[in-house]
């Protein structure tokens, strides 16, 4: 095994009562890949599933469909966003609780806490702009995170979930935005051991480039400092066992010009709509990782395709020119990254197995078919 692939999962795809109120009866993510539109000539929209359709993840067969892809691609398992909100609640919990408790698909799996409210400021509802609200908030506290430990201590204890070290691998999209993360982290360490584990093997996303650091002076002057290094060390520092690494913050910057912020502003006067935000996967894959990726404790991610146009219309950024064979290319640079590393910690995630509405999934759809799948197989089996 060349490396190990945990494909982040998305599991919005079956309506929930939640869903139905704040976006209408019978909403799925589904319903905006459905309705996008091209923006531009040439320009891959709406994206359309092949082998699966339009899929519901209530259904066990689509779930044993989907692990047998990418158990044949070479991807060691997936891992599931979790939505944990604090005070006992939880949404889009059911293909996971399904997965747990019926043992199928017999396919590994890992847990990333998804620890951030929901807004409805991304999307609309049907035509018509609402106000921006918060639409379930976050709550921390000691007693909610041991809930918290108490529910996943089920998942935690399977055969089938990813461990590193011989510990439960356990992903949070926001590491620092938990209040006092290092008493959680030796909470739940201590809880964890109390209830026969070795530990928990905690992971934090963070960026090799901060969004705020995308400024038009430093655009302009193409002098962002290089905080990679300072960013890993935050979250290292609270008790994170590893880092996994997101570089789209600094290949956008990489690859914005002077010329695109002026043609874009004076787009934006005269026609009062959003000027289009593009940029060529190949160039945006010539600047995703820095050399700190090379790093033992981080976890590198892997960016096959992106287009956020079927969520967000035209405020989205959209990387064109996606294709299987510069997918292809991008697996050889994270290769080269974790080629090095002790094979336990040749880790890489997957962003994404499924994210549709983002234009940023690997799972066969009728233009490109299997072929993101078989270039990962290509390179990992």
């Amino acid at each position: 095994m060349k490396a190990r692939v945990i494909a982040l999962y998305l599991p919005q795809f079956h309506p929930i009562p939640e869903n139905d109120k704040w976006w209408g009866k019978g909403f799925t993510e589904w319903t905006n890949v459905g309705k996008a539109r091209p923006l531009f000539r040439g320009h891959y929209q709406p994206r359309v599933p092949a082998d699966l359709g339009y899929y519901d993840l209530r259904m066990p067969e689509v779930r044993e469909a989907q692990a047998e892809m990418a158990r044949e691609a070479g991807i060691e398992g997936f891992c599931y966003w979790h939505y944990w909100f604090g005070n006992g609640r939880q949404l889009l919990e059911r293909p996971f609780n399904e997965v747990l408790a019926s043992g199928k698909p017999d396919f590994p799996f890992c847990l990333g806490w998804a620890n951030h409210e929901w807004t409805n400021k991304t999307w609309e509802v049907g035509t018509k702009r609402v106000c921006e609200q918060v639409l379930m908030p976050m709550v921390y506290s000691k007693e909610e995170h041991i809930r918290h430990f108490n529910a996943v201590l089920p998942a935690f204890r399977d055969k089938r979930y990813i461990t590193v070290d011989g510990k439960p691998l356990f992903l949070v999209f926001r590491p620092l935005d938990i209040p006092e993360p290092k008493a959680f982290i030796d909470l739940w360490q201590q809880m964890a051991r109390e209830n026969g584990l070795p530990g928990i093997h905690f992971v934090g996303i963070q960026y090799n480039m901060l969004e705020t650091d995308k400024n038009l002076k430093n655009v302009l002057l193409k002098n962002a400092p290089d905080r990679a290094a300072e960013l890993y060390r935050q979250v290292l520092d609270v008790g994170f066992d590893a880092v996994n690494s997101r570089g789209y913050h600094r290949a956008d910057y990489k690859c914005l010009s002077a010329y695109q912020i002026i043609k874009r502003g004076i787009w934006v006067r005269l026609t009062g709509r959003y000027a289009l935000n593009t940029c060529r996967q190949s160039d945006i894959n010539k600047h995703l990782y820095v050399k700190e990726d090379k790093w033992e404790n981080v976890y590198p991610t892997l960016l096959p395709n992106w287009d956020r146009s079927a969520r967000s219309g035209r405020r989205a950024r959209i990387y064109t020119d996606s294709t299987p064979e510069v997918f292809g290319k991008q697996i050889e640079q994270v290769m080269e990254l974790v080629k090095d590393k002790p094979l336990e910690h040749r880790i890489a995630f997957l962003m994404s197995w499924n994210e549709w509405a983002e234009g940023n999934y690997v799972e066969p759809d009728l233009r490109y078919g299997h072929g993101y799948l078989d270039e990962l197989k290509k390179h990992m089996v």
